[in-house]
């Protein structure tokens, strides 16, 4: 019924916004008189605002762009080398890469958008590594016949992929995927797999979310369970591929996302609005080029959302001692050759500081100078993945310690 009701809702924006555009192009048509007096321009920008809130989103694309080496612009290559019913291993390479240059995973993670919310993150690292990301499939397209998708399959897809890639792999997880990532590092080691990787980089991830609890894990912790599954889960309507999957809804995690901060969204479409009228389209393209992304969402299944709230946020299972595997317990002191880096923003709202760097203590015998820990300071949750300072102070710590620890030992 949630379903079929956003649905509906969806329906009629998409046509107002349809009819908004088709009102901000009269106004704007060089013909009519309105576009240069009165309230016309103002009433165009307007209307363009409306229209891009809620139009129809698909999944983005990536669009990796050419990237300057040594005062050459070399292109990047872009293919799909692993595919998988909720996700496919996307590989980027630009030309001109040396033979023995890092190769890197990118956990990106399963929370409601598309990796491509990563872009930035990938158009960083092709410069200097091979990069490969984990491209999650939305579970609304993802027919019931190809089965469930839990934590259990998300650590097993890690590994595979680790596997596929091949021995010596770099692995950086972006925020939630933290633990599965830590899970099957720890899970390889034990196993003495020749592919687990080489280091292991988590980013703003809620490995123990009792640390500096956030509004997010205040909410994850104050409600039970079945709290969650008598609210939020919602069936695919029968139109999707996926019909009848049972799902966490992306428009539903979207939702609480901006509710967090509200009034700065409504001041991000309002300066939107100022600068269209005042002919800033550059500014106006900016905000529209994040929004673009930040509004395009996709689903989880239920499954993998409510072990997530129970094992992450409400059971701190993986700190604890307590996460298993396929039903076996998970040792995370079997990991010892592979180089852990934690880094957390020193402004981020979603997981707090102490979260992350959680994972170099429960990592118990992993030698001293295999850890690492960097606070990013004056960033928030998205700063420590994408913009200024995450091209400029955050990832040349990542590719140094890439460098620094180039293989695990056998």
């Amino acid at each position: 019924m949630l379903y079929s009701a956003y649905e509906l809702q969806r329906a009629w924006l998409g046509t107002a916004s349809n009819w908004a555009m088709v009102g901000a192009q009269l106004l704007d048509n060089p013909v009519l008189p309105m576009g240069y007096m009165g309230i016309g321009p103002a009433a165009a920008s307007a209307l363009k605002v409306f229209a891009h809130l809620y139009e129809e989103r698909g999944k983005p694309e990536f669009d990796i762009q050419p990237v300057e080496v040594d005062g050459a612009s070399l292109p990047v290559s872009e293919a799909v080398v692993l595919e998988k019913p909720f996700g496919n291993l996307r590989r980027f390479v630009r030309d001109g890469l040396p033979a023995d240059a890092p190769k890197l995973l990118i956990v990106a993670p399963m929370s409601g958008h598309y990796a491509t919310l990563l872009r930035g993150t990938v158009q960083r690292m092709v410069a200097n590594q091979e990069v490969y990301i984990t491209d999650w499939a939305d579970a609304r397209l993802v027919p019931l016949s190809e089965g469930h998708f839990d934590l259990d399959d998300y650590i097993d897809y890690i590994i595979e992929f680790l596997q596929f890639i091949g021995p010596n792999t770099h692995m950086l997880a972006v925020c939630q995927p933290s633990v599965p990532a830590f899970a099957a590092t720890a899970v390889m080691a034990a196993a003495k797999d020749p592919c687990r990787p080489a280091t292991l980089t988590m980013m703003g991830g809620p490995i123990d979310t009792r640390a500096s609890p956030t509004s997010v894990n205040d909410l994850a912790m104050d409600k039970p369970l079945s709290w969650f599954e008598n609210n939020v889960i919602a069936t695919v309507p029968l139109t999707y591929p996926g019909g009848g999957r049972k799902v966490y809804p992306g428009f539903l995690q979207l939702a609480g996302f901006m509710s967090m901060n509200l009034s700065d969204h409504m001041m991000s479409h309002y300066e939107m609005f100022k600068h269209m009228t005042l002919g800033d389209h550059d500014s106006a393209a900016r905000t529209k080029q994040f929004y673009d992304e930040y509004l395009s969402v996709c689903d989880m299944t239920a499954e993998f959302y409510l072990q997530t709230i129970e094992h992450v946020f409400q059971a701190h299972s993986l700190p604890k001692g307590e996460f298993n595997h396929r039903g076996k317990l998970i040792d995370p002191d079997a990991i010892r050759d592979t180089a852990l880096l934690a880094i957390e923003g020193e402004l981020d709202d979603i997981s707090g500081i102490g979260q992350t760097k959680a994972a170099l203590g429960i990592a118990e015998h992993l030698p001293k100078d295999k850890k690492k820990y960097l606070l990013a300071k004056d960033c928030g949750h998205y700063g420590i993945f994408n913009g200024s300072k995450w091209r400029t102070k955050i990832a040349p710590v990542v590719e140094q310690w890439f460098r620094a620890h180039p293989t695990v030992k056998d």
